[in-house]
């Protein structure tokens, strides 16, 4: 099935969110799907390789950027901030329940690693929703053990970003790192992010530093239980950054939820041959519950 691909816009805190919604051909208000990336991603980061294969099912797909991320307006830039994360969640879906091209009341959502976490959040609050994608999901409770040197370099990074943040400023870190190098993700296996940047893109590899105060009191684990719609948890049993078993506990809270488990690390769900497979198994679900 074929599908027309439009950008789309909406308002959040004063700032513009940009999206971009797939619509199936000849489709007549088709159910629709909101999706957004994880920790310091934006929406063409592999994202459209997803959208695009729902779309042909005849789902409507909404992809849209945080503020602060892409073609979405606001500063500083790459900020990662769970509270305003949700925010733009919320009107992401309250934009797209308004648009006359879709079925509003066939809403489901998708979220993949730091954003696996937000789907769970926003699930628990909307018992309207009918069902939710959270690929590698974050869900609070990772310990992250650093040696002094690093701890201090974090400590700092903090400090800095907090008085650059009191003039409107940012301190940067790296978002990505690795073993040995200072960063937000620094599991051998990070580096393997920088490999959905798309080779056009004006992204870069930093975030300010503030984050690193607010990781540990996100938990979405602790609300999995409000969540009443369908679930589909993807999960890689190789994953060192969002561990599968932490999103097992919380898998295990939920009231109707399937898992889907994969011999790979985190970033081997975005690419390959295991890419087709979990798209086609993420469609299958969503077509049982959004009725296509």
């Amino acid at each position: 099935m074929r599908f027309v691909r439009s950008n789309r816009y909406f308002r959040v805190g004063g700032e513009i969110c940009t999206a971009w919604l797939y619509l199936p051909d000849g489709v007549e208000k088709p159910p629709a799907l909101v999706m957004a990336h994880g920790f310091s991603a934006e929406r063409s980061f592999r994202l459209p390789a997803y959208a695009e294969k729902f779309a042909q099912a005849g789902i409507a797909v909404f992809v849209f950027d945080y503020r602060n991320f892409g073609e979405s307006s606001g500063a500083p830039r790459n900020l990662v901030d769970p509270a305003r994360h949700l925010e733009d969640w919320e009107a992401a879906i309250a934009c797209v329940k308004d648009l006359p091209e879709v079925d509003g009341a066939r809403l489901a959502l998708w979220g993949s690693s730091f954003s696996g976490g937000h789907v769970i959040e926003i699930a628990a609050r909307h018992p309207e929703i009918k069902a939710l994608v959270a690929q590698v999901p974050y869900v609070g409770g990772v310990e992250i053990t650093l040696s002094l040197p690093m701890k201090l370099k974090a400590a700092l990074a903090v400090l800095k970003d907090k008085i650059k943040g009191a003039f409107g400023g940012a301190h940067m870190i790296p978002a990505v790192g690795g073993p040995g190098r200072f960063g937000c993700m620094m599991a051998e296996e990070a580096k393997e992010f920088l490999d959905l940047v798309p080779p056009d893109s004006n992204w870069e590899n930093k975030v300010p530093a503030r984050i690193l105060t607010k990781l540990g009191a996100y938990e979405p684990r602790k609300v999995a239980e409000n969540v009443r719609c369908p679930a589909l948890i993807v999960l890689a049993e190789k994953d060192q950054i969002t561990p599968p078993g932490l999103a097992r506990e919380a898998a295990d809270k939920m009231q109707k939820v399937a898992i889907a488990s994969y011999d790979c690390g985190h970033f081997g769900v975005y690419q390959g041959a295991l890419f087709e497979d979990v798209a086609a198994r993420e469609l299958d679900f969503l077509k049982q519950y959004l009725a296509v």
